[in-house]
């Protein structure tokens, strides 16, 4: 009870309400944008082979919309909320987008599947219920400074590094048979989105409330990061989600951008520094839940669709069946099953 009543202002109350309706909004998204890619993909070059037909594809451009809107009300959540609270319930829009996939692409769906879903949904549970308070800033230029501490700078120059060997090397040559490329760009690039999502959610909030922060340089450098960071996002997740299956992309991207952007949180904000021990560890247990979660999620994709759990290359996604979802193969060795998990 400790937890919940240090945890849970009025502001962390807010970022929750936000935190959740984006993850219905970018749930549903997911499988709008992949039927507008599958639609696109028919006519023209597809997203996976480096192909940008799906921008004349109305279906996609809804899903986009989706996704924006989901995307605002996450941006906001960040403004009243700490990030170790917001980012762990994307786990509701892993569940709506597999069934989703399940219902409208006809991707299967494993009855350990669902209980992947009923993990996913403890496990944020008992991260909200211990989550820390927002912390008080007063200005932009605060969050400059804690984002121009050695710690972060040290995070960030690692991420940068490891984001443009994944471009300029891995992408060209595994791009297109190993799913950890695309995702790994998209969440390595997204940790840094978040901090700087937060700062300026913060910069706006202040300025509404009397306090203009748009005088300061840093808040555009905040917002020119940002918007760098969401278009390299959502080039490689198209490109994901045009390769992969749904069911599959949507756990590990959010394992893995959940894992980095709380790292992240940590080293800027010093989120546990503000927590007993106890409560730390009982959001850790409450995120090893969610991978628990995601793992069968991933896992019995497989045993859903009938197929082993290894695959040594992937299965062609030009056949006529795949027009309706049912003959995406999924390019995933069962080592990189358990590196991804």
């Amino acid at each position: 009870m400790t937890g919940w009543r240090e945890g849970m202002s009025s502001d962390n109350i807010k970022g929750l309400c936000l935190a959740l309706s984006s993850s219905f909004f970018i749930g549903a998204s997911f499988i709008v944008k992949k039927k507008g890619l599958k639609k696109a993909g028919a006519s023209g070059i597809r997203a996976g082979s480096g192909g940008y037909s799906y921008l004349y594809e109305p279906l996609w451009w809804v899903g986009m919309i989706t996704m924006i809107v989901g995307e605002i009300a996450n941006f906001a959540a960040y403004a009243f909320a700490p990030a170790i609270l917001v980012t762990p319930l994307g786990a509701l829009s892993i569940i709506i987008s597999a069934a989703l996939a399940h219902i409208i692409l006809r991707e299967k769906l494993h009855v350990f599947g669902i209980l992947g879903c009923v993990l996913c949904v403890v496990g944020s549970t008992t991260i909200v219920l211990h989550a820390p308070q927002e912390q008080q800033i007063n200005s932009v230029i605060e969050v400059w400074e804690l984002a121009m501490e050695p710690g972060f700078l040290i995070y960030a120059t690692i991420i940068l590094i490891a984001v443009l060997i994944l471009i300029f090397h891995f992408v060209p040559l595994y791009g297109q048979t190993h799913i950890m490329v695309y995702i790994g760009v998209c969440s390595l690039v997204g940790s840094i989105t978040v901090m700087s999502v937060k700062a300026l959610g913060i910069a706006i909030k202040l300025t509404l409330s009397g306090m203009n922060q748009l005088v300061f340089p840093q808040t555009w450098a905040f917002t020119l990061v940002v918007t760098v960071c969401v278009l390299t996002q959502m080039n490689y997740l198209n490109m994901a989600l045009d390769t992969f299956n749904t069911a599959v992309v949507s756990p590990i991207y959010y394992v893995m951008f959940t894992s980095f952007t709380i790292v992240a949180s940590v080293i800027m904000f010093k989120d546990w520094d503000r927590q007993s021990p106890t409560q730390v560890v009982t959001e850790m247990c409450g995120f090893v839940t969610i991978l628990s979660g995601t793992f069968l999620l991933h896992k019995t994709k497989d045993m859903g669709d009938g197929s082993p759990t290894t695959l040594p290359v992937k299965l062609p996604k030009h056949s006529e069946e795949d027009d309706f979802g049912n003959g995406e193969g999924i390019p995933l060795r069962r080592q990189e099953s358990l590196r991804a998990t």
